[in-house]
């Protein structure tokens, strides 16, 4: 949610909320043909539903979302957001990580 500012000249400013950050994983459907399935973890300053959906679309996607995303999986997530930007690069890495040490097939996580 933005907070509105009065300037001195009296016009309205809105300032972006500074946790406005989420990590996302994706859960995907036999992404390399070999009948496992896998995740793709990503970060983004829109809501997770809303990047999912761009994706899906094929706007700024990953072609493994595109091709083989089935849905969003909020309970590896869900709990961590909204972040800053700098913790959110932080958490894609390490939830990515978290997921590979447990024998996954993890995209993105970059």
């Amino acid at each position: 949610m933005a907070a509105t500012k009065h300037t001195k000249a009296g016009t309205k400013h809105t300032k972006k909320k500074a946790h406005h950050h989420s990590v996302y994983v994706v859960y995907l459907r036999d992404p390399k043909g070999d009948g496992q399935a896998g995740y793709y973890v990503g970060m983004t300053g829109l809501t997770p539903e809303q990047r999912f959906q761009n994706h899906k679309k094929g706007l700024k996607a990953a072609r493994v979302v595109t091709r083989c995303g089935e849905r969003l999986v909020p309970r590896l997530y869900e709990h961590l957001n909204p972040m800053p930007y700098a913790k959110a690069v932080e958490m894609e890495l390490t939830l990515a990580d978290s997921l590979r040490q447990r024998g996954y097939v993890v995209y993105g996580g970059h």
